[in-house]
């Protein structure tokens, strides 16, 4: 199923927790980000290790590394033709069950309103 529309998870309007978190990064970790999400972007359910992988709760992780630093985006999918993205984290030894559990949240509320919840960076 390749070629999918990205969306990020919006709590309110100008309130997208992964753009706040992608601002915070270093210049050449934002670039390796963005160059995770268009493959997302392109290659929908297709993409594998060690770009992405399953966790659990049919939440997956977008993974990128920049100078031993592992940034993480968690993202589901709705329907068969878009993902959205959740939010982003700094890895430490795994993810943090806690930010699974944001990312199911987020993916429940986005269900029970899409329309108010997706953002399309432009």
């Amino acid at each position: 199923m390749p070629a999918v529309e990205v969306f990020y998870f919006q709590e309110a309007e100008d309130n997208v927790p992964l753009i706040r978190w992608l601002d915070q990064l270093p210049a050449k970790a934002q670039q390796k980000c963005q160059v995770r999400l268009e493959r997302l972007e392109s290659m929908g359910s297709d993409l594998r290790r060690p770009e992405a992988d399953y966790l659990r709760d049919d939440i997956y992780e977008l993974r990128a590394s920049c100078q031993g630093v592992h940034y993480r985006m968690l993202y589901f999918f709705h329907g068969r033709a878009a993902v959205v993205v959740s939010h982003g984290i700094v890895k430490e030894q795994r993810v943090p069950p806690r930010e699974i559990e944001l990312a199911v949240k987020r993916r429940r509320v986005f269900e029970s309103c899409p329309g108010k919840h997706a953002f399309k960076r432009k």
